[in-house]
């Protein structure tokens, strides 16, 4: 009864899409448009002859309306003649072949894909996949083989030469500890995260068991950018490593979202990363990644019903200050601003920052006339948010509006 049901459905389907692709040609659907027009003059010779007869229109006048419709009665002949009376409008029997080719096609694709008794996917084989998703990861030095480069900032010559001597300073002295975190800086920086990666790398061992879970969180992040946003074996180590000095480093959390997404289980890392975004963590470099993503891993993970939090505004001068500044003059209000500028530019050296933030920051410094600051800052922000798009557009959207690019 079912296979009857569809069957009629299907030709009841068929013959409303087929109708108007067979449907001769012309107006009214029936017939060419030279017929029609025939129709029409053949009418007003009629007419002619009715108005002649109640004595509308004189006999010249009759006479004259006769041949010039007369003339429009032959040349819609001829297109008549030329059209071959009736005929099919263009392209239908192709499209009709189409439909066949379709229907035909559509009851072995049913067969296969649409049968109410056809088995779901086994939870079990789902994870299994999962998990040969993760066991077949590469190894760092093959991701990062494969890695796109990135793009490095424009910098002076004077800038490159220091950058030259540091690394030197840096190979001379391999364990100097305060040479290899400004080199893991200024590699990353750069846009070097392999070289960064090793640099920061080489902090670790030679902090040994003073290491803190934010070395080993952000060793692992280099590691992952790096091999192209893949996260490796290697960077896995570190992360779980952070995650044990502590576990409720946000870094090392994010990451380990990461890896489960990565490998195909968003009922792992969804609880991973709602927990991150219920706990705030706003001014970090990741938190727009995780709010634009948590919707649809929410979907995937069997939670359709979560609404993530709402974000608090970002932080700014309080009303007081605003109203201690109408009675400064012009340099204190610049030196106030200056000041502000300045505390913006620390918390977001030392702690990270959302990218509404250090788009202010560049902005604010454009504003300050300090081109070269901004610059700078702009480079900064570029290569912490080089793995997050949406982050990365939110810079470049204000470098273009300080005229930087």
């Amino acid at each position: 009864m079912f296979w009857i049901i569809c069957a009629a459905l299907a030709g009841v389907v068929a013959i409303a899409i087929a109708a108007p692709l067979l449907r001769r040609r012309g107006v009214a659907g029936d017939e060419p448009a030279a017929a029609y027009d025939l129709r029409v003059y053949r009418d007003q010779l009629r007419e002619v002859d009715r108005d002649q007869e109640r004595g509308v229109i004189d006999a010249g006048d009759a006479e004259r309306l006769r041949v010039e419709i007369g003339r429009k009665v032959l040349a819609a002949d001829r297109a008549l003649q030329a059209s071959g009376g009736t005929r099919r409008g263009a392209g239908g029997i192709a499209a009709l072949a189409v439909l066949v080719v379709v229907l035909a096609g559509a009851f072995p694709l049913y067969q296969r894909l649409g049968q109410p008794e056809h088995p779901d996917q086994p939870i079990a084989r789902r994870i299994a996949e999962a998990q040969a998703r993760y066991d077949a990861r590469p190894t760092q030095a093959e991701a990062e083989a494969k890695a796109p480069a990135s793009t490095a900032p424009a910098l002076s010559a004077e800038d490159m030469a220091l950058i030259e001597r540091l690394r030197q300073a840096a190979g001379q002295r391999p364990d100097d500890l305060q040479g290899q975190e400004l080199l893991a800086r200024y590699e990353q920086a750069l846009g070097n995260l392999a070289a960064a990666k090793q640099a920061q790398s080489r902090v670790v061992a030679l902090k040994g068991a003073r290491a803190t879970a934010q070395d080993y969180a952000e060793l692992a992040e280099l590691a992952a950018r790096a091999a192209g946003g893949i996260i490796t074996a290697e960077a896995e180590a570190a992360i779980n490593r952070a995650g044990t000095l502590d576990p409720a480093n946000p870094l090392a959390r994010f990451l380990a979202g990461y890896l489960q997404v990565q490998s195909g289980r968003p009922d792992r890392a969804f609880p991973i990363w709602a927990a991150l975004l219920a706990e705030g963590h706003r001014a970090e470099p990741w938190h727009a990644f995780v709010r634009s993503s948590i919707g649809d891993l929410a979907w995937f993970a069997g939670r359709p019903d979560y609404v993530p939090p709402e974000d608090a505004a970002l932080p700014g001068p309080d009303a007081d200050a605003m109203a201690a500044a109408e009675d400064m003059t012009p340099e204190q209000r610049r030196a106030m601003v200056q000041g502000m500028v300045q505390g913006l530019e620390n918390r977001l050296a030392t702690q990270g920052g959302t990218p509404e933030e250090w788009a202010r920051l560049i902005g604010s410094l454009a504003v300050l006339e300090e081109r070269d600051r901004a610059g700078a800052i702009l480079a900064e922000a570029r290569s912490r948010f080089a793995s997050t798009p949406e982050a990365l557009a939110t810079v470049n959207a204000a470098a273009k509006q300080a005229g930087l690019e």
